[in-house]
């Protein structure tokens, strides 16, 4: 009798600590206060929860290893002139918060990595839901179902697509959107294709799809690119090769030719990157070019400081520095200056090799690829992860928004649990 009421009240804790942990992924529209930063709904279940967590586990030590040094790191940059100590501690702290928060999320629910993800999953499903009502309610003129600003106060209706509308449920913008559900749509895309489902059934699996689709999300289209690689790779790619390049074609075509914004940003891209062309006011996408002048900035700060970066928070006072849009009046051009509109770029300003090294030993070393001789779903919370992590690189600067770091140390853990479940299986 008592060890079943023990097990009652631990699923009633547990239950709150998911739901805590998830409106912190999935709820980041809301914000309590924005002067002197950002206060997210998370920030208040870091607040109320990692007090208890600290006291019952302690201090993981490679985490304290690699924040003592970022702490040092910053410091030293600070006294240089290289950062503020309110950007530093800004995010620095910000950062060390969401870290162990989440590490210990995962102590708390004993390494269940596989309900966790699941669990994500399910979140996704419900975003896609309201994704969809969304898009009908635009389509029928019910604009309290289609404009959530009267609800949700760091949010915004995005404009465009083939219909008018760019799906964001309830993200702040389309690009959240398709960073966040971007393990879930590789999940679908696997349920889809696949006899056997993982995670979600066939129609749930469908309206992620859908919804992701609708966004017209730039950083979705490349989502959809991996996951179709991925899943390629994953079972056997000379086998699929035939299939995927003749799809990747005609999606690509599809896009180029029917959304504008897609063509915009590409070529613009091209230009600055591959042509090296100037910038044309008027004619160059912005934000192709807000990346491309935070990619000068990181790449010049990088020559100078490149162990370690210039501190954690410093990006802005190096954008200041090395900015080519300084001449520009028009309002926009010198947006993004604190996030460097890529993790990659920010985390190659910041860190230096020694946090870029970090994330490619994590990406690489945990990466687990689909075994015939050891039929787990691992490989599938690996792969959807990693594009994850790979869109986050690529165009989400904010180090800890949406979670990130929940999904990095999911990530971590999956491959712990598979190298355990391998060991055992030899035995």
């Amino acid at each position: 009798m008592l060890k079943d009421i023990a097990y009652i009240g631990r699923k009633r804790k547990n239950f709150w600590i998911v739901l805590f942990i998830y409106i912190s992924i999935f709820f980041n529209s809301i914000v309590f206060f924005k002067e002197p930063f950002e206060f997210y709904i998370g920030y208040l279940i870091y607040v109320v929860l990692l007090p208890g967590f600290i006291f019952r586990y302690g201090f993981n030590k490679n985490l304290f290893f690699i924040f003592l040094i970022l702490l040092v790191a910053g410091i030293v940059h600070i006294l240089q002139g290289n950062n503020t100590s309110g950007q530093f501690f800004k995010v620095y702290v910000g950062l060390f918060l969401s870290y162990f928060f989440y590490y210990y999320v995962v102590l708390e629910l004993d390494y269940d990595i596989e309900q966790l993800f699941k669990w994500y999953l399910k979140g996704c499903y419900i975003a896609a839901i309201i994704g969809i009502f969304q898009f009908l309610s635009f389509l029928v003129g019910f604009t309290p179902g289609y404009n959530f600003s009267w609800i949700l106060n760091k949010w915004g209706l995005i404009t465009g697509g083939n219909f008018g509308l760019r799906i964001n449920s309830i993200f702040a913008e389309p690009t959240h959107l398709g960073a966040v559900l971007s393990a879930a749509f590789f999940v679908s895309v696997y349920n889809l294709i696949r006899k056997e489902t993982y995670g979600l059934t066939r129609l749930q699996s469908f309206l992620i799809v859908l919804v992701y689709g609708l966004s017209f999300s730039g950083l979705g289209q490349i989502g959809i690119f991996l996951t179709f690689i991925f899943l390629a790779i994953s079972f056997g790619l000379v086998r699929y090769i035939i299939i995927l390049i003749p799809i990747l074609i005609v999606s690509f075509n599809f896009l180029y030719n029917n959304v504008n914004e897609f063509k915009e940003r590409l070529d613009s891209t091209f230009g600055l990157f591959v042509n090296d062309d100037a910038f044309e006011l008027g004619k160059t996408h912005g934000s192709s070019f807000i990346l491309y002048n935070n990619y000068r900035v990181a790449l010049e700060n990088f020559k100078t400081n490149f162990l370690f970066g210039t501190g954690i928070g410093s990006h802005p006072t190096a954008f200041d520095k090395y900015s080519v849009a300084k001449d520009i009046k028009q309002w926009g051009f010198n947006l993004n200056s604190a996030d460097a509109n890529s993790m990659l770029l920010r985390l190659i300003s910041e860190t230096g090799i020694f946090g870029v090294v970090i994330f490619l030993i994590i990406m690489f070393k945990c990466y687990i690829k689909r075994d015939k001789v050891f039929p787990t779903h691992h490989w599938i919370i690996s792969n959807g992860i990693l594009i994850m992590i790979l869109l986050n690189l690529f165009r989400q600067g904010h180090y800890f928004l949406n979670g990130f770091p929940f999904f990095l140390i999911l990530y971590y853990y999956n491959s712990v649990s598979y190298r355990e479940y391998k060991s055992s299986s030899l035995i």
